[in-house]
Parts: C-alpha cells; sequence; structure tokens
C-alpha cells in the first residue's frame, strides 16, 4: 500500500507542506542593514513580523471588508446555485442541456477576462450602457464592493450549481415516486426532500466560498485599472502582493500566515457550526 501513497506524499510535501513552512521560515526573520547603506542581512526576528501585523490598520481593514463581501455575496452565490441546481433537476425543464451549459458556460471565462470584461461594462466612459453606468456609479467607493461581488457571482454559481447538482442527481428516485403517490407537489418535492439532502453539499461549496472570499485577489486588482476607489490594500492578498513588491518579503510572508490561519479557524468553525445545527 505505501507505494501507492508514496507519489501522492511527495507532491503534497513539495507542492504544499514545503511552501508552507517556507513562508513560516520567512515571517520568522528580518532585514537589517549596518549603517543607512549598508548591504541587507537577513537574521532572525522572532515574532517582530507579526507584532507589525496586528498594528497595520490597512490589514484588519481589507479583513473586514472581505468579511462584509462574504456575508452578502457567499448567501446570494448559494442561492442561486441552489436555485439553478433545482430548476436542471426538475422535469418540467425543456432544454436542460442547454441551460446546464449556460450556466456553467461563465465559470469557463479565466477571471481575469471575466473582470476585464465586467470593469469595461461599469465604466461610463467605456460602457456601452454609459447612459446607465454614469448615473449608477458602479465604480464609485460605495458601490465597487458589489460591482467585484457581481463579477464574483456571475462566474462561480455555476461551479456551485454543479456540486449541488451532482449531489441531486445522487437522490434515489424511489424517493421521489413515493413522494408523488402521495400527493407531494414538484415544490413539496424540493422543499421536504432535495433541500434536506443536498445540506452537505450546500456545506462544502459554503466552504469553498469562505475560503474563496479571504483569497479575493483577482477582480479588485483588474479594477484598479478602471477606477482609483480600490487601493492597493484592498483585500489581505492585495496587500501581500504590494508589500512584497516593496520589497518586504518577510512581512508579506507573514500577512500571509495570519491570513492562513484566519482562513482555517473561519473554515473549521464554520463546519462546526453547521454541524451542531445538524445534530440538533
Amino acid at each position: 500500500m505505501a507505494i501507492f501513497i508514496v507519489p501522492f506524499a511527495a507532491l503534497f510535501a513539495a507542492f504544499y507542506l514545503t511552501p508552507i513552512l517556507y513562508a513560516v521560515f520567512q515571517s520568522l526573520q528580518k532585514v537589517e542593514r549596518e549603517g543607512t547603506f549598508g548591504a541587507p542581512t537577513q537574521v532572525f526576528g522572532g515574532l517582530s513580523q507579526y507584532a507589525l501585523v496586528f498594528q497595520n490598520t490597512e490589514f484588519w481593514s481589507s479583513i473586514g471588508r472581505v468579511l462584509l463581501f462574504g456575508v452578502v455575496q457567499v448567501p446570494v452565490m448559494l442561492l442561486l446555485a441552489l436555485l439553478f441546481a433545482l430548476l436542471l433537476d426538475s422535469p418540467l425543464l425543456r432544454g436542460k442541456r442547454f441551460f446546464r451549459l449556460a450556466f456553467f458556460a461563465p465559470y469557463a471565462v479565466p477571471g481575469v477576462i471575466a473582470a476585464i470584461m465586467w470593469g469595461y461594462l461599469y465604466s461610463p466612459s467605456l460602457s456601452p450602457f454609459s447612459a446607465v453606468t454614469s448615473r449608477a456609479g458602479l465604480l464609485d467607493g460605495g458601490t465597487v464592493l458589489w460591482a467585484v461581488a457581481n463579477v464574483v457571482t456571475w462566474v462561480f454559481v455555476g461551479y456551485n450549481m454543479l456540486i449541488i447538482y451532482s449531489s441531486l442527481l445522487a437522490i434515489p428516485t424511489e424517493i421521489y415516486e413515493a413522494a408523488r403517490l402521495d400527493g407531494a407537489s414538484q415544490w413539496r418535492i424540493a422543499v421536504s426532500i432535495k433541500i434536506p439532502l443536498v445540506v452537505p453539499a450546500i456545506v462544502l461549496t459554503a466552504v469553498f466560498s469562505v475560503i474563496g472570499t479571504l483569497q479575493l485577489l483577482t477582480e479588485p486588482l483588474v479594477f484598479r485599472q478602471f477606477t482609483s476607489t480600490i487601493s492597493s490594500t484592498f483585500t489581505p492578498n492585495m496587500l501581500v502582493y504590494s508589500t512584497s513588491s516593496v520589497p518586504n518579503f518577510n512581512l508579506a510572508a507573514a500577512f500571509s500566515v495570519v491570513l492562513a490561519v484566519a482562513t482555517f479557524i473561519l473554515s473549521i468553525g464554520f463546519l462546526r457550526l453547521t454541524q451542531r445545527k445538524a445534530d440538533q
């Protein structure tokens, strides 16, 4: 059995554990100079970089921004994914192959291309709907976060829909037949049978979405080309990217480690909460 595990373990260690350990190592270092123009020397700095992380107000502001983003965007996205999955699983829907492809097609568009496309649609000077976008101010400071949320929702609804739809296909058809014999309508079957049985799939997509929310980078980074309301510290990953570009790799590594721990805590906390509700 070990011979089958060794390839996976080697790849796991090389491409997962090693980068994590290297990031932790870098976060424990600091750069010192002899005099103003002395050569930089990397030395052990202990937790000094983490002290800077917890003193950085921009980092915690970006964390709060993506948490607000997730609280609104994730439920909306999963609700749409569940609705589309139920529609595809309904015997009343015609043209299922077309709609399945249409719902999933946005996920096949690379994130950068999707952000550029929506950026042109949002920009008053470039959009073909300039009469609307100039009045709506979709790239203004108060609305740009939700403009980004719309792009993320458009891209990932189809992905989450396929996970939920696959779970619906695994439900035995005998359950539906028994419900119809008892006089249950399609609405009652969806609410009382389908949704409760796909809760594990919904929880899985929610965990993926929570992790993805804290890793938000592509869309706001591209939107910076269209608006000045998005700063280099708009999201935690953007702050890490800009910090490493200074360059200050040690502080960027500390930001990354703290962000990874926060993501882990939120994901595990969400799983524990859902499991506790399920047990009740």
